[in-house]
């Protein structure tokens, strides 16, 4: 049978919810009508996050799919690991927490199949959405000032090039992914830029956060990362052999 949909689920230090995470899964399957391809990305986790999940996956749901390796690489590794394991008519990738439920992958099923987008992605900044309003000071100052500086010097026309919810066409997503040089947090921003640079119609669609407030996110470091990774983009693109 052709699976209509792979979602990608990257996992980092996620003990504290992951069987939650899991549950959740397992019982959206039963309600769905189309055939889902799920596959977790363990990111090196150092605790007990992939024998939870193994355990639950053995116990309860053969079908789910978790890919590991040792040594944490970043969400761009992890999500790229598992886009290009995927065999879905479509893609889609969610943060670990599940943070915007089930009903916006339907909606962004719409949009890729029926509407013919080749790319689709959560918008935490429309007027139509609920999640800043749920951020602490610091993520929300750390936020406009990304995109502040992202907006202005590598993707225009995107307002949140860091929503954990993004959807692709199978051959859009290989292509992307297949390319794709950023392990980090930024890897989101590259994925955007090669999206323009290939003329790839976008769209945007809101989101409810219903996810949990554990985070996993070094902010000063990772913020750092991220920002020499965006800042070299331009460069890397119009004078590297990478793409």
């Amino acid at each position: 049978m052709d699976v209509k949909l792979s979602l990608i689920i990257p996992i980092y230090n996620a003990e504290a919810f992951i069987l939650d995470t899991l549950m959740r899964l397992n019982e959206w399957k039963q309600k769905i009508s189309y055939s889902v391809q799920i596959i977790l990305v363990d990111d090196g986790s150092k605790d007990s996050t992939k024998k939870i999940a193994e355990n639950y996956i053995k116990a309860n749901d053969l079908s789910i799919e978790i890919l590991s390796y040792k040594v944490n690489q970043g969400k761009g590794y992890a999500v790229k690991h598992g886009m290009l394991a995927g065999v879905g008519k479509y893609k889609i990738f969610t943060d670990a927490d599940i943070p915007f439920g089930f009903e916006v992958i339907n909606t962004m099923l719409y949009y890729l199949d029926f509407k013919e987008f080749d790319v689709c992605i959560g918008n935490r900044k429309s007027v139509n959405s609920i999640y800043f309003t749920k951020m602490s000071l610091i993520r929300k100052l750390s936020s406009r000032f990304f995109t502040m500086v992202i907006s202005r010097y590598v993707v225009t026309g995107v307002t949140d090039t860091q929503c954990g919810l993004k959807g692709f066409k199978a051959e859009v997503a290989d292509l992307l992914f297949s390319k794709l040089q950023t392990k980090g947090f930024a890897f989101d921003v590259e994925i955007l830029y090669l999206c323009y640079k290939y003329e790839f119609d976008i769209k945007k669609i809101p989101v409810v956060f219903v996810g949990n407030d554990i985070s996993t996110i070094n902010l000063t470091k990772n913020s750092i990362q991220m920002l020499y990774n965006i800042i070299c983009l331009p460069f890397r693109y119009h004078f590297s052999n990478k793409y």
